[in-house]
C-alpha cells in the first residue's frame, strides 16, 4: 500500500504560494530503485518526479536528502553483511561520484564510482 503523501503550502516568491511535498523514506526509496542503471540522475530530478507523481508543485529537497543519507546507511549496511546487490536500494545512481555528498555517504565516493562502473558492464 502506497503512502498519503504530506503536501503542504510554502510561500514561493512575495506574492503566491506553492505546494511542497514532504516524501517518506519509502517515496524516496521508490523512486531510486526506478533510476536507469549504471547511470548518475540528479537529486533534482528525482525531486521533480516525486512533485509531479503526488500532484505537488515542488518537493522538499532537505527531506529527500536527510532521507537519501539514511537509505544510503542501510544500504550499504546490507551490501556489508553479505546481501545481494538486487536486494537494495541503488543510492549510487542518485549521488555524482565527484560532489562534496558522496563522500559523506556511506561507502564514500570510490564505492559510489565502483556501483556505477559495475552496472554500466551489466548492461
Amino acid at each position: 500500500m502506497r503512502e498519503v503523501p504530506t503536501i503542504e503550502p510554502r510561500r514561493k516568491g512575495r506574492s503566491g504560494m506553492q505546494s511542497m511535498l514532504i516524501p517518506s523514506q519509502q517515496m524516496v526509496a521508490e523512486q531510486i530503485r526506478s533510476a536507469q542503471q549504471g547511470v548518475f540522475t540528479e537529486l533534482g530530478i528525482l525531486r521533480r518526479r516525486l512533485a509531479a507523481e503526488y500532484g505537488a508543485d515542488a518537493c522538499c529537497p532537505v527531506t529527500v536528502q536527510r532521507h537519501l543519507r539514511a537509505i544510503a546507511d542501510l544500504s550499504f549496511l546490507a551490501l556489508q553483511k553479505g546481501e545481494p546487490v538486487s536486494t537494495v536500494t541503488p543510492f549510487w545512481r542518485m549521488v555524482d561520484p565527484t560532489s562534496l555528498l558522496a563522500t559523506r555517504l556511506a561507502g564514500g565516493a570510490g564505492f559510489i564510482r565502483e556501483r556505477l562502473a559495475a552496472e554500466r558492464r551489466e548492461r
